[in-house]
C-alpha cells in the first residue's frame, strides 16, 4: 500500500509561526533546524543572501531596515489604510505605495527590491514548508494555515496567495481561536457539553471565540470577536516611545531618526517585557546605543502596566462582544482558554479573570503551540485521517462579519449575519431605483451598522444591460456564498435576462499573472538560498580548514623546520586577511582559494601526520 504524504498545519503567525503534523495518532510540533518548535516570523536581506527564521532575528539590530517583520499587519491591506500608515511609524524598513498596495523595499545583493506581503509571508512559509520536510523525510504539499478569526476576506485571499507562492495547496483557512480549541478539546479528556472561551492575544492581533465542546468530538463556533491591531507588537511600541522621551529628557537627543538605535530599544523593550510577566522589575542595559551614549534604565510592572492601561482595556471588548453574540453570561462559560504569547502578561490575566466572575483561568495548553496543533489535526481529518483521536471530530465554524449590499440613502442592507455558521449562503432580491435604469452598482460591505459609511467596503462590482422599465419592476437576485474559509462571493443576476455578474469579495486580488511571476521568483531564490548555503558551507570549511593548519603548525616543532611552519602561518594568516577583504566571495571563488591554500600546506600536513606528532588530520574532508 502506498504510503499516504500527510498534510501539515501551520500557525503563521505576526511575531512567530509554528508548523505540527498528525501522525501515528498522536500531532508532532516540529523543532527548526535550531531546535527551536517556533520560528522568529522574520526575512532577512543582505549583501550575500537572505536569512529567514531564527538567523533573520538574530542580525536585525544589525541589518534593522533590511529585515521585514510583521507581514501579517500588512497583508491583505491597501497603502492608504490607516493601520498601514500607523504601523509604518514604528517599522525600521521601509513601505512603499505601489498602485495603492503596500511593498516593502529592501536592498538585497546591492539592489533595491520591492516585495508584496503576500511574498514575504510566503517566504516564512517555505521555511515552515523545509522544517516539515526535513523532519518528515518527503515533500509537503498540502497545507491548514491559521488567520485571525477577525481576518477579512482580502487578509484571507492574500494568505491563500502566499501559500501558493510558497508551492502549498491550502485543504482550508481555519480560524486561530477555533484550532486552539480543536486542540484543546482533543488534548483534554472532556464528557458533556462545555463552553469555551479562546482568548488568543498574539503579537499583532487578538481573537476571542466562544466554542460549544460536545464529547471532545464535536467543536462549534458560536460567536467570535476581536482586533487585527491589537497585541504584543503594540505594548512593546509604547514601552520604545517611553524610553525615547526618557532618553530625550536625560541627554538631549533624538533618537527616532536611528533605525538601528530604535532596533536594539525594541528588542530591549520586548526582552523587558517578556521579564516583566515573572518580576516586577527589570533593567535595561543598552552600550552605545546612540552617539556613544550608553543608556541605562528600568522599569517596573506597575509602569508597563500604566503605559498600557488603555490597550489592556481594550482587549476587553471583543470578550464582551463575544459573549453578547453568543447569548451567554460569564457564568454559562466552563473554560477560558489562553492563547498566544501576550496572553502571558499577569495584569490582562487578572482583568480577564475578575470580568469573567473570578474564574479561574485555563493555562494547560502550550500557549506558543496550540493553534499549530488544532491546524495539523483539521489537516489530518481533510487528508481522510479517520483513525485515533480523530475519528469522529466535527468543526463547524462562523463568519466574523455581517455581509450586505448598499441600498438608496447609504443603507446597510445584511444578506448574512455575523456567527452565521459557514460555508453558507443566502440571496435577497433588489430592484432599481428611478425609471429605465441600465445598470446597477453592487457595493458589497462588512459589518455591524446600519449605514454603509460606518462599515468597511469591501468589493464593487457592475451589473448592466437591464431592459428599460419603471423603477421598482425589475428583480434582481444578489446571492452570497461563504466557503469553509470564511471566503465570500457575491453574485448579482437580473431575473427578467438571466445576466449575471461575480466577485470574490477582496480590497486586493493578486492577478493569476502576478501570482505565476512570484511562484517563479520564489523557487529562484529558493535557488540562490541553497546556493548560499553551500558558498556559507564552503566558507566555513576554509576557516576550518585555516584553524586546523595553525593548531597544527603550533605543535610541529621538530617535525618541520622554522621556515616550514612560517610558510605555513604565512598561508594562514594572508588566507584569513583575504576573507576579511572579501567577505562576499562566491562560491567559484572560495572553491579556488580552499583548493589553492590545501594544494600549498596539504605536503607539510602530511609530514606531520606520518610524525604523529600533531593532530590527526586525516579525519578532515574538504
Amino acid at each position: 500500500m502506498e504510503k499516504r504524504i500527510p498534510a501539515v498545519g501551520i500557525d503563521l503567525g505576526t511575531s512567530f509561526s509554528c508548523v505540527g503534523v498528525y501522525q501515528n495518532g498522536k500531532v508532532d510540533i516540529i523543532a527548526n533546524d535550531q531546535g527551536n518548535r517556533t520560528t522568529p516570523s522574520y526575512v532577512a536581506f543582505t549583501s550575500t543572501g537572505r536569512l529567514i527564521g531564527d538567523g533573520a532575528k538574530s542580525q536585525v539590530t544589525m541589518n534593522a531596515v533590511n529585515t521585514v517583520f510583521d507581514a501579517k499587519r500588512l497583508i491583505g491591506r491597501m497603502y492608504n489604510d490607516e493601520s498601514v500608515i500607523v504601523n509604518s511609524k514604528h517599522w525600521p524598513f521601509k513601505v512603499v505605495d505601489v498602485e495603492n498596495k503596500p511593498k516593502v523595499e529592501v536592498e538585497y545583493k546591492g539592489e533595491m527590491k520591492r516585495f508584496t506581503p503576500e511574498e514575504i509571508s510566503s517566504m516564512v512559509l517555505v521555511k515552515m514548508k523545509k522544517t516539515a520536510e526535513a523532519y518528515l523525510g518527503v515533500p509537503v504539499t498540502d497545507a491548514v494555515i491559521t488567520v485571525p478569526a477577525y481576518f477579512n476576506n482580502a487578509q484571507r485571499e492574500a494568505t491563500k496567495d502566499a501559500a501558493l507562492i510558497a508551492g502549498l495547496h491550502v485543504l482550508r483557512i481555519v480560524n486561530e481561536p477555533t484550532a486552539a480549541a480543536l486542540a484543546f478539546g482533543l488534548e483534554k479528556t472532556i464528557s458533556g457539553e462545555r463552553n469555551v472561551m479562546v482568548f488568543d492575544l498574539g503579537g499583532g492581533t487578538l481573537d476571542v471565540s466562544v466554542v460549544t465542546v460536545d464529547g471532545g468530538s464535536v467543536f462549534e463556533v458560536l460567536s467570535t470577536a476581536g482586533d487585527t491591531l491589537l497585541g504584543g507588537e503594540d505594548f512593546d511600541n509604547l514601552m520604545v516611545v517611553h524610553f525615547v522621551e526618557e532618553f530625550k529628557r536625560k541627554y538631549g537627543k533624538n533618537l527616532r531618526g536611528n533605525s538601528r538605535s530604535l532596533r536594539r530599544l525594541k528588542a530591549a523593550c520586548e526582552r523587558a517585557k517578556r521579564i516583566l510577566s515573572s518580576s516586577s522589575e527589570t533593567s535595561l542595559e543598552l552600550d552605545a546605543l546612540y552617539e556613544g551614549i550608553d543608556f541605562y534604565s528600568k522599569i517596573s510592572r506597575v509602569t508597563f502596566e500604566t503605559l498600557c492601561s488603555n490597550l489592556f482595556f481594550k482587549t476587553l471588548i471583543p470578550v464582551r462582544k463575544a459573549l453578547l453574540d453568543a447569548e451567554l453570561e460569564p457564568s454559562q462559560i466552563h473554560e477560558i482558554l489562553l492563547v498566544g504569547g501576550s496572553s502571558r502578561i499577569p495584569k490582562i490575566q487578572q482583568m480577564l479573570q475578575d470580568f469573567m466572575g473570578g474564574k479561574v483561568l485555563n493555562r494547560s495548553m502550550n500557549i506558543d503551540e496550540a493553534v499549530a496543533y488544532g491546524a495539523a489535526v483539521q489537516a489530518a481529518i481533510l487528508k481522510g485521517e479517520r483513525s485515533g483521536m480523530v475519528k469522529d471530530v466535527l468543526l463547524v465554524d462562523v463568519t466574523p462579519f455581517s455581509l450586505g449590499i448598499e441600498t438608496a440613502g447609504g443603507f446597510m442592507d445584511k444578506v448574512i449575519d455575523c456567527n452565521t455558521k459557514i460555508p453558507a449562503a443566502a440571496s435577497k432580491t433588489f430592484t432599481t431605483f428611478y425609471n429605465n435604469q441600465p445598470g446597477v452598482t453592487v457595493r458589497v460591505f462588512a459589518g455591524e451598522w446600519a449605514m454603509t459609511k460606518d462599515n468597511s467596503i469591501v468589493g464593487t462590482f457592475e451589473l448592466n444591460g437591464i431592459p428599460a422599465s419603471l423603477c421598482g419592476v425589475p428583480q434582481i437576485e444578489v446571492n452570497f456564498d461563504i466557503d469553509a474559509n470564511g471566503i465570500v462571493n457575491v453574485t448579482a443576476r437580473d431575473k427578467t435576462t438571466g445576466k449575471s455578474n461575480q466577485i470574490t469579495v477582496s480590497k486586493i486580488k493578486l492577478s493569476p499573472d502576478e501570482l505565476i511571476r512570484m511562484k517563479n521568483e520564489a523557487m529562484r531564490y529558493l535557488e540562490e538560498d541553497e546556493l548560499e548555503g553551500r558558498r556559507v558551507e564552503c566558507k566555513n570549511h576554509l576557516e576550518s580548514y585555516l584553524i586546523y593548519v595553525q593548531r597544527g603548525a603550533q605543535l610541529a616543532s621538530g617535525v618541520l623546520d622554522v621556515d616550514e611552519i612560517k610558510a605555513l602561518s604565512l598561508v594562514c594568516s594572508e588566507t584569513f586577511s583575504w576573507l576579511d577583504h572579501n567577505s562576499g566571495a562566491s562560491l567559484v571563488e572560495l572553491e579556488a582559494k580552499l583548493k589553492e591554500v590545501q594544494l600549498t600546506c596539504s605536503p607539510l600536513i602530511e609530514m606531520m601526520q606520518d610524525a604523529s606528532k600533531c593532530l590527526t588530520f586525516s579525519t578532515l574532508h574538504f
